[in-house]
């Protein structure tokens, strides 16, 4: 009989200290799995919000290609233009050939108008003021 006390003490108390260890696991695997369920949660908000960001960013990359290509053809329509006036406004340096083309022509052209001033309305006085009377 006292050994049967002795056992089953011994049984009582090892059940006491399994029921203890069962009951501190069971809570550390609540409490685990707690936070698997959160830590899950969080995962799939990140991918979430990522996603929503990619698609964000897609769509600006999209958006900023667009304006690059039509600010490269309005930049090349404005250096074409750039060039155009440039011809026009920057003045050019006449050769000296040019210049005495220019220049015998407007000889050319003050002897004849010499020579039509002299052969009319008499000769050399034609343009000769006369004076008045006092008025």
């Amino acid at each position: 009989i006292g050994m049967l006390e002795v056992v089953e003490s011994n049984f009582a108390k090892t059940m006491a200290e399994e029921e203890t260890e069962e009951a501190g696991n069971d809570a550390e695997y609540q409490k685990t799995t707690q936070e698997n369920k959160v830590l899950n949660a969080m995962r799939n908000k990140d991918v979430e919000y990522k996603t929503q960001e990619y698609k964000g960013l897609d769509k600006a990359i999209t958006d900023m290609s667009a304006d690059y290509d039509t600010a490269t053809q309005e930049l090349a329509a404005v250096k074409e233009y750039f060039g155009k006036l440039k011809e026009r406004c920057v003045a050019k340096p006449e050769s000296y050939e040019e210049r005495r083309r220019r220049r015998q022509k407007e000889l050319e052209g003050l002897k004849e108008a010499m020579s039509i001033l002299e052969g009319s309305n008499g000769g050399s006085n034609a343009f000769l003021q006369r004076q008045r009377g006092a008025r």
